[in-house]
């Protein structure tokens, strides 16, 4: 039975507590990935189309890395992996700001390491919260967890966005420096994450079968859900930075908007992990699509400036909203799915992940095929717009998904 009452962080193993410290370490990194790589593209190309070639470029690494380290986990420390990943994300940053220019294949280059790194990072890292976690728990961790990013989502932009435009006194060189001291920084803290994470102790998964093409009929429904989930990121990475610095063209002003509501957001995302239960994680990610998609309409109806910071503010609660229901659901599927076709979880993380990189895919080159075949202020304004209600269906999906994995759970008793 579901407990009264919500979850604490006594409920949570060692390993997994060791495992949300590691990520908030980390979480200081990964505003800088989203956001900063991307708006140093724009800054020294003025290309949107090259940042989206650039994310192109991660995700075409994404499942090919996940793909390779299914084999690697038979063969080394797991723990060796998950630091490995968070390590080639600084990497990817030194071989992008090395760059004499930004050509594509720089670009393509530093993509496909950030790429490896990511998938490195979530193909782990899925495994090691599925394995650490119980289904009760799964709301507070990703609430926890969703805490942290959105946090250092607020302070690492602003912190980060003002250093950066302190060096334009220094011309376009003295901000590239001030580019580079800010990789150096990342380094650090990928160290320093990979260290706290050695604390715990890991089990692989088992060394079995885990590539298939053929799955029970309920996880088509998280495919289906995996693929539009996967056109959305293919612009909640890159949209902002695309947009401040188009509007705004400043980095300062980036890190500035990225704060707007981000705090009061953070607070909702700890209460809702800690208070919700599984049974209210439809009602939440429906929450979370609808204010995706109202970050869309203001942004293609105003396209301005006023436009950008509504954007902003809609999208930093539709993104750890979604996050807080939609790993849940998948958590648990793969739990039930897992012991009734007895196989490795990792198979089902593994295609998931294949899933999300087709809608990634197909996202982003709608924005190629609007900025190509219209314009690039086109692609900004209506291709979020097309996207946000194409995502509105998973509303019904993940309605109809849970519905037969109750019958599937009944069946199994």
């Amino acid at each position: 039975m579901e407990k009264s009452i919500g979850v604490g962080w006594g409920d949570f193993s060692k390993n997994a507590k060791i495992l949300i410290i590691t990520n908030l370490v980390y979480a200081f990194v990964l505003p800088i990935v989203d956001i900063f790589v991307a708006s140093y593209i724009m800054r020294n190309s003025n290309d949107p189309t090259k940042v989206m070639l650039y994310q192109l470029a991660i995700y075409s690494g994404i499942p090919l890395t996940f793909l390779i380290n299914g084999y690697l986990l038979n063969m080394v420390n797991i723990k060796k992996l998950f630091s490995m990943g968070m390590l080639l994300s600084g990497i990817s940053m030194v071989v992008m700001m090395s760059l004499e220019e930004i050509s594509y294949f720089g670009l393509t280059l530093a993509g496909l390491i950030m790429g490896m790194s990511f998938g490195l990072y979530w193909s782990n890292r899925d495994y090691l919260v599925l394995t650490t976690t119980a289904d009760r728990t799964r709301n507070f961790y990703y609430g926890l967890d969703t805490f942290c990013y959105t946090v250092t989502g607020v302070l690492v932009p602003i912190m980060v966005g003002w250093y950066l435009v302190n060096g334009d006194s220094l011309a376009n060189e003295g901000v590239n420096l001030r580019y580079q001291t800010v990789t150096i920084i990342v380094f650090v803290i990928t160290i320093l994450a990979s260290v706290v994470f050695h604390m715990g102790s890991y089990e692989k998964p088992k060394s079995e079968k885990f590539f298939y093409l053929k799955f029970h009929p309920i996880w088509k429904k998280m495919i289906q859900m995996s693929l539009l989930k996967g056109l959305a990121q293919g612009f909640i990475v890159t949209a902002p930075a695309m947009l401040m610095m188009t509007f705004f063209g400043s980095e300062g002003a980036l890190g500035t908007a990225q704060s707007i509501g981000a705090l009061v957001a953070a607070l909702v995302m700890l209460l809702l992990g800690k208070y919700s239960k599984p049974k209210h994680r439809l009602l939440i990610f429906s929450v979370g699509l609808v204010c995706f998609f109202l970050a869309a309409i203001f942004n293609g109806l105003f396209f301005s400036t006023m436009g950008v910071i509504l954007f902003m503010m809609f999208l930093l609660i539709a993104r750890p909203v979604l996050d807080i229901a939609y790993f849940p659901i998948q958590l648990k599927l793969i739990d039930v799915l897992s012991k009734f076709e007895g196989r490795n979880e990792f198979s089902y993380i593994l295609n998931h992940e294949f899933g999300l990189y087709v809608g990634r895919f197909v996202g982003a080159m709608t924005f190629l095929g609007l900025a190509y075949l219209g314009s690039v202020e086109i692609a900004l304004r209506y291709a979020l717009l097309i996207i946000g209600g194409v995502q509105l269906l998973s509303i019904v999906i993940a309605k109809q998904l849970l519905k037969k994995q109750k019958e599937l759970e009944h069946e199994m008793e």
